[in-house]
């Protein structure tokens, strides 16, 4: 048995988004007491916005400002009336959602009767068909049920409304709150819907429908015929397995239960989409939208005297939108005319005599109106009428050819180095947290220790990431541990922000196309965070990735080895050591660090000759993104983060085996407890967890 706890409080109902069926009517219908407007007569599938129930194809009263149907037997009831199961005062109709009804407990869809003095609410169904308290129906159970309405189902205490949940003895799976029914000889439970049949009607076997006049369309469920493409002839959506579907198989029509509840208008005018009217051609037939540019296979919106042709969901289109693919704005246009131009965010070829959207600073750059407007590339804001931000997000202001002052150290200038310097493990960029190498260029403090690369002193204040919707802020002035959400790894320097989402800079200076050396023929494009590929580096299934979208490359990089170092400095050589992309490997290979085999597939760190190979992650670790010297919580534990350069190598507290990685860390005040990777770093948090939990328990 499981407690269920609402909040009882009364929530606006939620907003929809349906386009209503035609009417046949201009009648009109006020009835105040049920809503505010004005409502004309209606014919509609879809359950009512009064009582929340389904009556097939009923008469009702529908407002077109708010998208509001009633049935007719609901919008019929009198204002206010008698019952006997709540005699003492009379009932009004008006709008109580979520408010539970006193005869069946559940929640009120929309409308009901209700008592203010008492606060007796009941539902429109219960009014009519009242739930008895004692019930014996054989074909559903053997024994008489009792509906319970003790205090212990539900019991109101302060603001909040706990209701038991129960599991149906009907073997309904559905769970839903109310008063049960009971068997006190079975001791089962059973919802009141489940017993009480209220003639709920479903839907009708067989109807007309004006999209396809010539046969009826019968009502199907399941898998659709084989026939058939299983898709709806209007939207196109597949037909689910297990949902219900109309069909005509004379013709081979098929519309979902979302077309026939709420069939696209048949004819329409947009002028801001095209001059005339358009009109719904509800059949297969290929065509180019004249808006996107793309091929469509069923029911476009044609103007026939025009040739133009569109999809159903490319109306209203915004005007001016920002896209997490490019820094400028992008317009919407009706004629692109960049000829053999690509798309943006697909790469895909675009029609350069249909619409799309463009730059106007970058000519050349278009993308298709649905790529643009994807979910996962547009952010939903119109910027139609809103002036374009003006701010300065240059990182430093110049002081003469070698100094600059940055934002991020205003107190000082930094002055520039462009001869490089040997790797030392104490020269690392604040902000990526690598080392500084040999041809590096970077900047540095003349007072203090504050080093920069110069292509991480260049990274600009707010940037477009292809991993959100909305723009990235660099920031500088936090230095707590962070986990970046590109490449999983941990960092305490500078990062790109944007609500909960941070990237350290490295993988916030990845835009498209992506250039990588281990794939020089082709550029690298960003993928869905929702597919995961094996990534040609680390032969490891991540996501998100970039890939290369040439016909039969299939090339894959995940974040973490698109931003590995290409030349790093180690111990064990006296030499730079550089990335090597697995192909270039002879024969076998073994790591000088943890002495076990390389495989030759996956990308190591070696030197010209070969002599020295190493894992990547022996070389730089799980911890390569913390700096050394700098504290770090776990668990609200302080962790000092060190260099692993003693004679001695420490044993790790969790895996017993001496820390290999150049930087680990060490749990402050505690001489002999070091942690050697991420792996032990979790089982550290669990013991941690483990013990607090112990500890309260013992309390």
């Amino acid at each position: 048995v499981a407690l269920k706890v609402r909040e009882r409080r009364r929530p606006s109902l939620p907003t929809k988004n349906r386009s209503p069926p035609l009417s046949r009517t201009m009648e009109t219908v006020l009835a105040p007491h049920i809503h505010e407007h004005v409502m004309i007569p209606w014919n509609d599938l879809r359950k009512g916005d009064c009582c929340g129930r389904l009556e097939a194809i009923s008469d009702g009263y529908y407002c077109k400002t708010c998208d509001f149907f009633v049935h007719k037997e609901c919008g019929d009831s009198s204002e206010y009336i008698q019952n006997p199961s709540h005699s003492i005062h009379t009932l009004r109709l008006q709008s109580a959602p979520y408010k539970p009804c006193g005869l069946c407990g559940r929640d009120i869809v929309n409308l009901g009767y209700t008592c203010d003095i008492c606060e007796f609410f009941m539902d429109l169904r219960c009014v009519r068909y009242p739930p008895p308290d004692d019930i014996y129906i054989p074909d559903t159970h053997c024994h008489k049920l009792t509906l319970l309405k003790e205090e212990k189902y539900c019991n109101l205490l302060g603001n909040y409304l706990f209701m038991i949940m129960f599991e149906c003895g009907a073997n309904c799976g559905e769970i839903a709150n109310g008063f049960p029914y009971k068997c006190h000889e079975c001791d089962l439970t059973f919802h009141v819907d489940c017993v009480w049949h209220t003639g709920e009607a479903k839907h009708q076997s067989e109807i007309n429908h004006s999209f396809h006049s010539l046969h009826p369309l019968k009502l199907f469920k399941g898998e659709p015929q084989d026939y058939s493409d299983g898709k709806c002839r209007l939207c196109g959506r597949k037909v689910e397995d297990d949902k219900l579907f109309y069909h005509c198989s004379s013709c081979n029509f098929t519309l979902d239960m979302r077309c026939v509840l709420n069939p696209p208008a048949q004819a329409l005018v947009d002028l801001k989409t095209h001059h005339h009217q358009l009109t719904l051609l509800p059949r297969l037939v290929s065509f180019t939208c004249n808006v996107c540019g793309l091929n469509g296979d069923r029911s476009p919106y044609v103007c026939v005297p025009c040739v133009f042709m569109i999809h159903k969901d490319c109306f209203r289109l915004p005007r001016l939108i920002n896209i997490n693919r490019h820094d400028h704005r992008v317009f919407r246009t009706s004629l692109l005319g960049v000829v053999g131009s690509v798309c943006g965010v697909c790469r895909g070829k675009v029609d350069w005599t249909c619409g799309g959207y463009s730059c106007h600073k970058c000519p050349g750059y278009v993308v298709h109106s649905k790529c643009a407007t994807r979910k996962d590339v547009w952010n939903g804001k119109e910027l139609q009428g809103i002036p374009e931000e003006t701010e300065d997000i240059e990182p430093y202001v110049i002081i003469d050819d070698n100094t600059i002052q940055h934002f991020s150290h205003k107190e000082h200038n930094l002055r520039l180095n462009t001869e490089g310097i040997l790797c030392e493990e104490s020269k690392r960029c604040i902000a990526c947290v690598h080392p500084i190498l040999l041809d590096q260029s970077f900047y540095y403090c003349m007072v203090c220790d504050f080093i920069l690369h110069k292509n991480c002193a260049e990274l600009p204040i707010k940037k477009w990431h292809v991993l959100h919707n909305d723009r990235f802020t660099l920031d500088t002035s936090k230095l707590g541990r962070f986990s970046c959400v590109a490449c999983r790894g941990d960092s305490n320097g500078f990062r790109y922000q944007v609500g909960e989402e941070e990237l350290d800079v490295r993988c916030g200076s990845v835009s498209e196309p992506f250039n990588h050396p281990s794939h020089p023929q082709h550029t690298l494009y960003f993928m869905s965070k929702d597919v995961e590929l094996l990534c040609h580096g680390c032969y490891t299934a991540k996501s998100p990735v970039l890939i290369c979208i040439e016909d039969g490359c299939g090339f894959v990089l995940d974040f973490k080895c698109a931003t590995l170092p290409q030349v790093i400095k180690h111990r064990v050589d006296d030499h730079p050591l550089s990335l090597c992309f697995g192909e270039k490997a002879n024969g076998k290979h073994w790591c000088d660090v943890c002495e076990k085999e390389i495989d030759p597939r996956k990308w190591f760190y070696t030197c010209k000759d070969q002599r020295a190979c190493l894992h990547t992650n022996c070389v730089l670790g799980d911890f390569k993104g913390l700096m050394p010297g700098s504290t770090v919580e776990i668990c609200d534990r302080p962790f000092e983060v060190v260099l692993n350069n003693s004679i001695c190598r420490p044993f790790c507290w969790y895996c017993k085996s001496r820390c290999m990685p150049p930087i680990i860390l060490k749990m402050h005040g505690c001489s002999n407890t070091y942690i050697c990777s991420s792996l032990c770093n979790f089982y550290f948090m669990e013991f941690v967890l483990e013990r607090t939990s112990i500890l309260i328990d013992s309390r």
